[in-house]
């Protein structure tokens, strides 16, 4: 569970990320969460979007997803959320956690 100053530190790096997922209509599958897992692994931090076609929004993309992924949700804007999951054998991002 992240606390809110290491939320706040999170959502400020992500604020220069690029978004690299979008869930469409085809909505939340076991092979897009294994993709987002793998990114997740790699860069710790990631950016997703939901498409307006798509049945979730993204509060309910970014709950599923988390839950499925063992990850926590950043922050939720708009169409737009933020991933973290720590890489506890090579961490990429340096925050007190």
């Amino acid at each position: 569970m992240l606390t809110s100053k290491q939320r706040a530190a999170l959502r400020s790096i992500a604020a220069n990320y690029d978004t690299i997922f979008q869930i469409g209509k085809g909505g939340v599958t076991e092979a897009m969460c294994a993709q987002i897992g793998e990114a997740l692994r790699k860069r710790e931090l990631i950016k997703l979007r939901v498409l307006d076609n798509s049945g979730y929004t993204a509060r309910e993309a970014a709950d599923q997803i988390a839950d499925f992924l063992n990850a926590e949700v950043v922050q939720v804007i708009g169409s737009k959320f933020v991933l973290f999951r720590r890489n506890p054998e090579e961490p990429v991002i340096d925050i007190k956690l």
